[in-house]
């Protein structure tokens, strides 16, 4: 577990001074524009690469180099980040400016998730993967204590070039983690000696479409995706609308919501959850389905109750979210793991925007409450339902 306690503390960096950048540019969307339409437009360009890329960088991340893929991610994401803070500084800043560069930080994040994610597999022994996850799933946490709050008290103090400097000296950090650690390469199994890209990709989708307890894991997470992700997004819009718009209190609502995924991982890290793991996911999202419901409720008069309720929800993130992780790595052959965590990454996200493209006009038109009665209502119905099938209950025999 050594090289993937590395690992975790270089993506810690890493991933705690995008999380700042991505706070403040949402906040600061929000507060330019007041519109919903304009903060779900801007999620929805950072998902394009995703969407479109994924597939085609799967089999690219099973052939090259793990760790150089996570090093070349970090850098070019830091100097798009470098362009942004030029741009503040010269006060030319536009909203288009904006959708570029979460464009191009996505390109890079596109790369890096299922690298990483692949990774673990290759340093961590089997019998850890849910442990190891668990531990992931604790950093997703504490980047959310210590984002936003710390993207709200610099965006309070200084001027927004300098809150997006962060991310430079977080990448850097994180670079220099990951050059003095080995990540080896899988064993070829079903790669085959030439680089065919197309055939790599098509492998993956039969591989996928012909294994029914995955293809309903997949299922499962686009239904999270479409209904629950543009919930958690709008989280700006209901703190503007329904909480004063102080952006103080959207920062401890997320910071709350990091204390519980923190809570959930550490959890999961010590027990390792149920022994069907899909039982702990399918857990972990009627969890946050019954949550999000009471978040319809949110006034500034209930906002301690609305702090309990996200607290909450990060622990059912963390359940929900990490034996699936767990059950890919242990299940899936390790040369195949970058084109399953792409491909499942691009078909999931393709729901975020689908999901985004309806959340936003209905809350700009009725309110963002119904987005979270809506959604919550969706998970606590759904997500049990998967279980009826006896290929997904048993997948990880």
């Amino acid at each position: 577990m050594k090289k993937f306690f590395v690992l975790w503390i270089s993506q810690a960096f890493s991933l705690i001074g995008s999380a700042v950048v991505e706070f403040a540019l949402a906040w600061y969307l929000t507060r330019e524009t007041g519109r919903a339409t304009v903060l779900a437009t801007a999620l929805l360009v950072a998902l394009l690469p995703s969407i479109v890329l994924g597939p085609f960088i799967g089999p690219l991340i099973d052939r090259w180099n793990r760790k150089k893929i996570m090093i070349i991610s970090d850098l070019s994401i830091m100097v798009v980040t470098v362009g942004l803070v030029v741009i503040f500084f010269t006060g030319q800043i536009e909203i288009w400016h904006i959708y570029a560069a979460m464009v191009l930080r996505a390109i890079g994040q596109a790369f890096h998730y299922p690298a990483m994610s692949a990774a673990v597999a290759n340093i961590v022994p089997e019998k850890h993967l849910a442990r190891a996850a668990g531990l992931t799933q604790t950093l997703n946490g504490i980047i959310n204590i210590a984002a936003p709050p710390l993207g709200a008290f610099l965006m309070e103090a200084v001027e927004m070039q300098w809150v997006l400097a962060v991310d430079i000296i977080t990448a850097v950090i994180a670079v220099n983690c990951l050059v003095f650690i080995a990540i080896p390469q899988p064993v070829r199994t079903t790669l085959s000696i030439k680089l065919n890209i197309i055939g790599d990709m098509m492998q993956s989708f039969r591989y996928i479409w012909t294994t029914f307890g995955i293809k309903i894991m997949v299922l499962m997470v686009s239904i999270y995706c479409f209904f629950a992700t543009p919930a958690y997004n709008l989280f700006p819009m209901l703190v503007n609308k329904h909480l004063g718009g102080d952006v103080l209190k959207l920062g401890w609502l997320n910071a709350c919501f990091g204390v519980g995924m923190i809570l959930g991982g550490l959890v999961l890290g010590a027990w390792g959850g149920f022994r069907k793991r899909i039982l702990t996911s399918a857990t972990g999202s009627s969890m946050q389905g019954l949550l999000l419901i009471c978040l319809g409720f949110t006034t500034i008069k209930l906002f301690p109750f609305v702090i309990v309720v996200n607290f909450f929800i990060g622990v059912g993130v963390a359940f929900a979210s990490a034996p699936l992780s767990a059950i890919l790595n242990s299940v899936v052959a390790k040369d195949m793991q970058g084109r399953v965590f792409s491909t499942m990454g691009a078909v999931s996200s393709l729901m975020v925007p689908l999901g985004l493209a309806v959340a936003g006009p209905v809350a700009d038109a009725f309110g963002v409450k119904l987005i979270y009665f809506i959604a919550g209502a969706v998970l606590l119905i759904s997500m049990p339902l998967g279980l009826l099938s006896r290929s997904q209950r048993d997948y990880e025999k």
